[in-house]
């Protein structure tokens, strides 16, 4: 006996509802595992985040402790030792938190121990720097050793470099997997909601709940991505700073050779113009014989004006301080060129911040300095070239810029641009540069340079806004 139409219309939409609760069940089942295995993903992805965290927190840590190192023996500020006690210990605390991220992978396990070695290698030598200088305080001997400090420093770089490589590999492999669940999800989802439009509302607060739990895992992982530029911007602070002390420490070391110049030059120079004078009056009188004596004079007379020229250049003269805007003092400075832009038909282009907040600086000096930058711009550039200059306030320091589309300088030169009687003028003396850096130090200032040759050259100077 044959069933009526109505029950077999039944019979098939119990048949289709109970198949699409079965395959509902099965991609429920499926989604939920892969949801599973999702989660897991993701928090391995975190863990693989906070190692490589805490790894450019090591370097910090490190990179600060050599800072506070070389402040205090520049210095001889004690604060300083404590800000480089403090570093070790968050370097130490921070290698044994990695320590405890890393327990589960072998290989990482021992990278961390070669790491540790590295770091205590590094902490070692600017501890015995420091104990050398508090022994001694001369920092002559500690020049020579900064290379040592310089290659261990890279080496611990390198290595951590490295090892955050490795965690980078072991990130992307689980990244890969996290979105092979992420993809079988939505395959499971869509499918779902085809085969049983009757459960659409479940489907879409499962769906909803997984799209959800990605979300969050995306905002966690825009926040670390954050916190770590965060940290590299505070890496690259850090080098500069660094190397604004390393200039600090070049200039003084320039000043005390060039003390040391003139007190071995000075007295036999003076006994070899006190013999000339002696024979030139005991002699009987020759003409030949009184040129050269005249030349020995002259010479003499030279080599004493490039002393003098090399002293000021490298001494911190008296400075009559007074509150001014650095605008006016730019202003100043393109007075006493105006004759060399007119001559060369530059064109000057001016950006000043017209709130820029005024500074308390030695205006004569300063002007000075910055005329030196301006002049050499000029010098640099053909006919019709272009100087711009502009002023801002950044982080409580006032900013000046100062750039032209001259032929710009090598790597090498830009390194010793600021090194007594160094030059790339036929007619230059090498101190003018000098006598800027020494102006611009006294002021608790800083100067940097950016050139590509052939792409001009710019000068960045900087002031603190009392």
């Amino acid at each position: 006996m044959t069933k009526p139409i109505p029950e077999k219309f039944a019979d098939l939409t119990r048949s289709g509802y109970l198949g699409a609760f079965i395959l509902l069940l099965i991609s429920y089942i499926i989604s939920f595992v892969s949801a599973q295995n999702l989660a897991k993903q993701s928090a391995w992805v975190a863990h693989s985040n906070e190692v490589l965290h805490t790894l450019d927190n090591i370097l910090r840590y490190v990179t600060e402790s050599e800072s506070a190192a070389r402040g205090y023996i520049i210095t001889n500020n004690k604060a300083l030792l404590e800000k480089f006690d403090r570093s070790s210990r968050n370097a130490d605390s921070a290698w044994n938190s990695i320590k405890l991220f890393t327990a589960d992978n072998t290989a990482q396990r021992s990278n961390m121990d070669s790491l540790k070695i590295l770091i205590d290698d590094k902490m070692k030598l600017l501890k015995n720097s420091l104990a050398f200088f508090d022994s001694t305080h001369s920092i002559n001997m500690l020049l020579s050793r900064q290379w040592s400090g310089i290659e261990k420093m890279k080496n611990l770089e390198n290595y951590v470099h490295y090892i955050q490589n490795t965690e980078i590999k072991v990130l992307y492999n689980r990244n890969k997997k996290a979105s092979k669940y992420s993809n079988i999800i939505k395959i499971f989802t869509i499918v779902s909601l085809l085969l049983a439009i009757l459960l659409t509302l479940y489907s879409v607060i499962t769906f909803t709940k997984e799209n959800k739990a990605k979300q969050d895992a995306t905002k966690k992982a825009n926040l670390y991505q954050q916190e770590l530029e965060k940290r590299v911007d505070e890496l690259a602070s850090l080098n500069l700073e660094l190397i604004e002390l390393r200039n600090i420490e070049k200039f003084a070391s320039t000043g005390r050779i060039a003390r040391t110049i003139a007190h071995e030059v000075r007295n036999p120079l003076t006994n070899i113009k006190l013999a000339t004078e002696q024979l030139s009056n005991e002699v009987p009188q020759n003409t030949d014989l009184d040129l050269l004596f005249k030349m020995i004079h002259r010479n003499a007379d030279r080599i004493n004006e490039l002393i003098n020229n090399l002293l000021n250049a490298t001494k911190v003269n008296d400075l009559s301080f007074q509150k001014i805007s650095i605008n006016d003092v730019i202003d100043n400075s393109l007075e006493f060129a105006q004759d060399r832009i007119n001559l060369k038909k530059i064109k000057v282009v001016k950006n000043y911040a017209p709130s820029v907040c005024p500074i308390v600086i030695d205006r004569e000096k300063v002007a000075i300095a910055l005329l030196n930058i301006i002049v050499n711009a000029i010098e640099a550039m053909d006919e019709y070239g272009t100087l711009s200059i502009s002023t801002q306030t950044k982080n409580n320091r006032c900013l000046v810029k100062i750039s032209d589309t001259g032929k710009g300088m090598t790597k090498e030169e830009i390194n010793s641009l600021f090194e007594p009687f160094f030059t790339t003028k036929e007619k230059g003396t090498g101190l003018g540069l000098t006598n800027t850096q020494n102006i611009i130090l006294a002021h608790g200032g800083n100067i940097s340079v950016e050139s590509e040759k052939n792409k001009g050259t710019t000068f960045n100077v900087s002031f603190a806004i009392v």
